[in-house]
């Protein structure tokens, strides 16, 4: 029986469903991949109970969760092709859920057997973006659909929060959530120092299990440092020889190379991401000088040691997930003059986003509105701020924060 755990956590993450809903019964295999946490797992519960709803019946449907103890004897291609297929009795089509796949070594030859060779529908989860790549991955190439889960949005927290009874107005709501981010058990709590214990053993689980341990990290002292960095510093330009340059000085050698192996870990374990240039005029991406953000800003209020631009940084860090949760590809637009924050495309859809904390003074204002200068195109401008008085010129939209995160763009 697969139900709502005890305690959990359960609001529609229809965000999510809405994109995963038109493949329930494509044979394609559909990937869901985001940081420990995040909700993959209530996302599948709420996809098994749709599907039943449909009038599937509980015998074609089979889930494991990889983290139960109970599964632990499955942790191998062999032991996992044994176990399903004594659960497929008919030619019917059976739904198939693996839980956190990760941990079951060579998963993908027998995700594309039971593909290839029954009527099924399969869904994994898995705390690891690059969950298909390898050699293996050659197995399913071209027959999986992937799906990126973040933790809470801003909207989903706000209606997380009231069907808890936790009523605030919604710039009190903002407040909390720029400073505890979106992790739906830390939005369960309402004392500081649980959300600080919840937040900190989220964390350390992430490095641990997701990137020191998956990745037979020889040093995790200075893993972490260059994690640490990368999340204080998130929304900068990266570089490896800077960071080990600062790491060095700081007390903790790290070579360059060691810190680009470090940053591929934490971007895989979806802690960051890394986010490239795109020329506008070329219409190209490009390779270098690209930003990271880190995926929730409750991981920034833990980790931070700056205080300049403090907000500024906040900002563009939450408009850059907020975007990712829309199901938006994001980059960072590059113009002949100087950069846009964002680029985004979903399908044939593109739009430009600038962010700023507040637009104080008219050399702020030139500057967030004077980025779209040399833009010829088009496409949507938008320029979001948390100013409650918006003004819109030139063709380009000024939106408060708070409305861009619960109206969404045209």
């Amino acid at each position: 029986m697969i139900g709502k755990k005890e305690g959990e956590i359960v609001i529609k993450r229809e965000i999510y469903l809405d994109r995963i809903r038109p493949f329930y019964e494509s044979e394609m295999v559909k990937v869901i991949t985001g940081i420990r946490r995040c909700g993959k797992s209530t996302i599948m519960r709420q996809i098994i109970d749709e599907i039943r709803d449909n009038g599937i019946g509980a015998d074609h449907i089979v889930y494991i969760n990889f983290e139960d103890y109970k599964y632990r004897k499955i942790s191998n291609a062999d032991a996992l092709y044994e176990y399903i297929e004594a659960r497929i009795k008919d030619d019917k089509k059976y739904y198939l859920f693996f839980d956190e796949i990760q941990n079951v070594d060579e998963f993908e030859l027998v995700i594309n057997s039971f593909r290839a060779t029954h009527n099924t529908s399969i869904f994994i989860t898995g705390s690891n973006s690059k969950l298909l790549s390898g050699e293996l991955a050659s197995h399913l190439s071209g027959r999986t659909l992937s799906f990126r889960v973040m933790p809470f949005n801003f909207q989903e927290f706000c209606e997380f929060k009231k069907s808890e009874g936790q009523e605030r107005t919604l710039d009190e709501y903002m407040q909390e959530f720029l400073t505890w981010g979106g992790f739906p058990l830390v939005c369960k709590e309402t004392d500081v120092n649980s959300k600080m214990v919840i937040l900190s053993n989220i964390f350390d689980s992430v490095v641990l299990k997701d990137i020191v341990m998956r990745n037979k990290v020889a040093s995790p002292v200075a893993l972490e440092k260059v994690l640490e960095y990368l999340i204080a510093n998130s929304s900068t330009t990266i570089s490896g020889n800077r960071i080990a340059a600062s790491l060095s000085e700081s007390g903790q050698p790290v070579s360059s190379p060691m810190v680009y192996d470090y940053l591929r870990f934490i971007t895989d374990a979806c802690v960051c991401d890394k986010v490239s240039r795109y020329d506008i005029r070329g219409k190209k991406v490009l390779s270098f000088e690209e930003k990271t953000y880190v995926c929730d800003l409750g991981f920034f209020h833990i980790k931070k040691n700056r205080v300049k631009d403090e907000y500024n940084y906040m900002i563009e860090t939450l408009c850059y997930n907020e975007l990712i949760s829309r199901g938006y590809q994001v980059y960072v637009g590059k113009t002949y003059k100087g950069e846009i924050d964002f680029i985004a495309i979903r399908g044939e859809e593109k739009i430009y986003v600038q962010a700023a904390y507040l637009l104080a003074g008219e050399s702020v204002i030139e500057r967030e509105f004077g980025a779209y200068k040399g833009v010829r195109d088009n496409y949507p401008k938008y320029v979001i701020s948390m100013d409650k008085i918006t003004s819109s010129r030139d063709g380009i939209t000024h939106m408060n924060l708070i409305d861009f995160c619960l109206k969404g763009i045209c």
